[in-house]
């Protein structure tokens, strides 16, 4: 009895989190809150100066590059600038985003959130991201500690092709 009582809360808190509209340019994917969309700042922008935007609410729009194959939790969305994109990061379960969105543009807003980590921890995660490629790594190569930005969002669009 315990378990259908949770499969129905979860099963309403997810379609309470999730909803699909139509709208003017197509249908789209939405997560949590209502995102900013009049309100853009372009993601070559804020990595230009990072610090100037932590713990503001602000509003990144791209094309989604990648998602978290495991449990959706996160996403990279490329930049107006070449080579450069920002991770979309949430808890597990929290909003989980469809592998195939990829190619799909997403609209984001939350603050923008600095993770600093000493030499070690960064050893061991640019590790683990040679093994996920398959990519043969050195842990000498890395000789200083590394900083990321991501964005933890309270809302998400995806306009879906």
């Amino acid at each position: 009895m315990r378990i259908k009582t949770l499969i129905t809360a979860l099963a309403l808190c997810l379609s309470a989190t999730i909803q699909t509209h139509a709208s003017d340019q197509g249908s789209s994917l939405d997560f949590g809150t209502p995102v900013e969309a009049d309100n853009i700042t372009k993601i070559s922008t804020l990595m230009a100066s990072p610090d100037n935007y932590l713990d503001k609410p602000v509003t990144i729009e791209g094309t989604i590059v990648a998602v978290c194959e495991k449990r959706g939790c996160w996403m990279k969305i490329a930049s107006d600038k070449q080579f450069q994109n920002l991770r979309v990061k949430v808890k597990d379960g929290e909003m989980v985003f469809p592998v195939s969105t990829k190619g799909s543009t997403a609209i984001a807003t939350g603050k923008l959130q600095k993770l600093e980590y000493d030499l070690e921890r960064t050893r061991k995660m640019k590790a683990h991201w040679a093994e996920e490629k398959g990519e043969k790594f050195d842990p000498a190569s890395v000789t200083e500690p590394m900083t990321m930005y991501q964005l933890v969002p309270t809302g998400v669009s995806i306009l879906e092709q």
